[in-house]
């Protein structure tokens, strides 16, 4: 069998090698920084566990909650207290309850009479087929109207993207929703009449997938796939080059903490880094320089998690739910706030709550970058509008991603084009990750779940 390297320990690399090495091939991850889990990062300190990445891991699919079981978690797995289903969405300076029934739909003060006429004028909206691609603000606005766009999508953008509505791509961003309207016409009968299609493939749609995380948190997961891997993980060990050797394998230099280079060959790659670390990959295949550089273009805008701890006596609104998404045009500026302590046990002390909020994005991205103390202030100043907290934070962390979540913009095709055009001609070298397969916790753990079994076939050869 041949032996695999893979570049970045993030949870698609570990995911990727967990199973390549069950299925007996001879792996290697290589991780530039000094841990594992990219941005899966959960801090437990006086009682409380942050996490400053994802909070909750959707079980999309059957391979999801297989991986946990294969990696021996079942007994540390957390499924979220059932009344933490509530989702809210800031309308009118306050957390609004989505509906959660048609009839709820219709009697919500989310959406005037107009948006609701809108959702059910849907199905009457003819499909477009000229093949121009839109954003997701276009294909809103032609499928709804503007208010839902404003009041409702992008604050679902901000939640998962950090993004732009006007920017992201429909098809790229969001596959599902274009694969609506191409199929049955309307996104309305394709939740309708492709529930039973989802159903036969083992697949659940997002907005109703299970999510879970474990009793530590969400870092238990890459965590435990190191332990497996033991000395497979090479951390503070950059690939620094990448050449084809003429046997058809690989030749990856290496470069370690403190400056010793070396070399290292190997019969099969798979890059399970960033774009942006990818387009400064010197890449020679074929005998000839690849040119990586339009990588660089995708965007990736930085992002602050901040984490706030309070008594439960000094926060108005009970936080018993998800969290809330707020809408630009509601005037705050965080993205978004989940109540974390609501969502699963331990996770503040008896008497408190602890609260994840987000700060810049493609919305306010200047504001990112703020000391700690500032990004607090600002928080805490939203959550008084919008939570009533009346006091200072007993716990307070934050992290800032200077480079979040790529953004899969209008134009994102050319860069898929592009992946799929270097493997052709790179035999042997495998892409796997968030810039291609989707930025959801669960669709990294698929791509690497995915890319193992295509890696595995080409290396049993």
């Amino acid at each position: 069998m041949k032996s695999v390297s893979i570049i970045g320990g993030g949870i698609t690399g570990l995911t990727a090698a967990f199973y390549l090495k069950r299925a007996g091939f001879p792996v290697t991850v290589y991780e530039a920084g000094p841990r594992v889990g990219g941005v899966i990062q959960s801090l437990r300190k006086n009682g409380f566990l942050a996490e400053f990445g994802p909070n909750t891991l959707l079980e999309t699919s059957p391979k999801i909650g297989q991986l946990v079981r294969d990696a021996g978690l079942e007994p540390r797995r957390l499924d979220p207290d059932p009344k933490a289903e509530a989702r809210y969405v800031v309308r009118y300076k306050r957390p609004v309850e989505m509906p959660g029934s048609p009839f709820g739909f219709l009697t919500t003060p989310l959406f005037s009479l107009n948006a609701k006429f809108a959702v059910l004028r849907e199905p009457f909206i003819p499909p477009r087929r000229d093949g121009i691609e839109e954003s997701i603000g276009e294909f809103v606005v032609r499928r709804f109207n503007r208010e839902f766009l404003d009041h409702a999508i992008d604050a679902l953008v901000a939640g998962v993207y950090a993004g732009d509505p006007n920017r992201l791509s429909v098809i790229h961003a969001f596959p599902k929703l274009k694969a609506l309207e191409d199929k049955y016409g309307s996104m309305i009968k394709g939740q309708i009449f492709g529930g039973r299609e989802r159903k036969k493939r083992g697949e659940i749609a997002k907005d109703r997938a299970p999510k879970f995380s474990f009793d530590e948190g969400l870092q238990v997961l890459p965590d435990t796939l190191r332990e497996h891997l033991g000395e497979a993980v090479r951390l503070n060990t950059a690939v620094t080059g990448l050449t084809q050797t003429n046997g058809g394998g690989w030749m990856l230099d290496l470069c370690e903490k403190g400056g010793m280079e070396s070399r290292m060959e190997t019969g099969a790659v798979i890059y399970a880094g960033t774009a942006f670390r990818l387009a400064e990959l010197p890449l020679v295949a074929s005998g000839s320089r690849v040119d990586l550089s339009a990588f660089s273009e995708i965007r990736y805008p930085p992002v602050a998690s901040v984490v706030l701890g309070f008594r439960r006596e000094d926060v108005t609104h009970p936080c018993e739910g998800f969290g809330m998404l707020i809408p630009k045009i509601e005037g705050f500026k965080i993205l978004g706030t989940i109540f974390s302590s609501s969502l699963f046990p331990n996770r503040a002390p008896a008497g408190h709550v602890i609260l994840s909020s987000y700060v810049g994005g493609e919305r306010y991205p200047e504001l990112a970058s703020l000391p700690p103390e500032q990004l607090t202030e600002l928080v805490c100043a939203d959550l008084r509008v919008l939570l009533g907290v009346r006091a200072a934070p007993v716990f307070s962390h934050s992290v800032l991603y200077p480079r979040a979540i790529p953004q899969y913009n209008v134009g994102y095709g050319r860069y898929k084009d592009l992946l799929n055009g270097i493997e052709a001609g790179a035999p042997g070298l495998f892409f796997a990750g968030h810039y291609r397969d989707g930025v959801s916790l669960s669709d990294s753990i698929l791509s690497g779940i995915n890319i193992a079994e295509r890696v595995g076939k080409h290396a049993a050869q």
